[in-house]
């Protein structure tokens, strides 16, 4: 059977996906939020920018829509994205501005490894924002 999502963003883009892995293929990240409050801060312009300030707000906005946009986190570019090391292993960093970044992780079930045993970013189709933070204090 044919995911649903995967069915509406074909007919939206015109396309029919033969099989199950076809429509897969045209699905988006999915993106949950480890917090409600960075959900409502992603969610609410306003409220972005009563925290933020326009400038950050805008450039949140922007990322969140890379995000949406993007088939895998490999597909992203603006922003810089970086893999973090350490305490924050497996989760990824872009930039927003002044000092802001968006961190993120995989949120699989199963994230997808390579051989490594580090994530296959490249595989990943789901996301949990876990915070936005300035990186300069």
């Amino acid at each position: 059977m044919i995911a649903p999502l995967a069915v509406f963003v074909s007919l939206v883009l015109n396309l029919t996906p033969t099989t199950e892995t076809d429509a897969i293929l045209l699905m988006t990240l999915e993106i949950a939020f480890a917090e409600k409050s960075d959900r409502q801060l992603c969610e609410n312009e306003a409220i972005a920018v009563r925290k933020f300030g326009t400038k950050v707000a805008d450039k949140l906005k922007r990322r969140l829509a890379d995000l949406r946009a993007a088939t895998s986190v490999k597909d992203i570019v603006a922003g810089k994205p970086q893999v973090l090391f350490g305490k924050y292993k497996h989760q990824i960093t872009v930039e927003l501005c002044d000092g802001y970044c968006l961190v993120f992780c995989a949120n699989h079930n199963a994230n997808p490894l390579l051989e490594s045993n580090e994530i296959d970013w490249s595989r990943v189709s789901r996301i949990k924002i876990l915070r936005i933070e300035n990186i300069n204090g």
